[in-house]
């Protein structure tokens, strides 16, 4: 695969990986599984056959995506973060639940992290909700919900704490518009959402 960097102990089944991945020591990315351009993939990880590595995505070590997580563009996720793809997840081997594996897909619950967002190390994301655009998760906080654009989240449950800007340093709204002070991008505030006045993605 040309311009894909794979390191010697990993396993990959997939060519679904675009030019310039790297994917590190003892990873395993199944067959069927999409990983896109200039992303890195580091020790440890396991990518299921059904998840999705938009470009530009960061995956740091010791990080499982199943079946059904889908990864945007620009993501960056931390060290050991846990998705899940189940909300009600058994066996598939026990006689009550063959048939709800076997034949149909209802068990599956996607979870979808948006274009720029941040999962912290150690964060816990419930199986079926979805990372806005931008938000940042806190390291260790256990998201039961969906999280809006824009929106930092801590804690266990995680609550929202504030708003960050796609270069991930926090905003502070004196008024209804403000702007970054690191990166210059103008940001408005408006029915508990914000939205970014600079023409990129919000």
């Amino acid at each position: 695969m040309k311009d894909i960097y794979i390191h010697p102990t990993a396993l990959v089944e997939t060519e679904e990986i675009g030019e310039g991945t790297n994917i590190w020591a003892f990873a395993h990315v199944m067959e069927g599984a999409r990983i896109g351009k200039n992303c890195n993939i580091g020790d440890h990880c396991f990518v299921e056959s059904g998840a999705v590595v938009g470009n530009d995505a960061t995956v740091k070590n010791g990080n499982m995506l199943w079946e059904g997580v889908t990864i945007e563009d620009g993501v960056f996720v931390g060290p050991h973060v846990f998705f899940t793809n189940d909300l009600y997840p058994r066996t598939r081997w026990l006689p009550q639940t063959r048939l709800r594996y076997a034949e149909d897909r209802t068990w599956l619950s996607p979870t979808l992290v948006k274009q720029g967002a941040s999962l912290g190390a150690g964060a816990i994301l419930l199986a079926g909700i979805t990372i806005g655009d931008y938000a940042m998760v806190g390291l260790g906080a256990v998201v039961l919900k969906d999280v809006l654009p824009y929106v930092l989240v801590r804690g266990n449950p995680a609550r929202a704490s504030g708003w960050v800007c796609q270069c991930g340093k926090p905003l502070k709204f004196d008024h209804e518009i403000t702007v970054c002070a690191t990166c210059g991008l103008a940001f408005r505030q408006e029915d508990g959402s914000v939205r970014c006045l600079d023409g990129q993605k919000s």
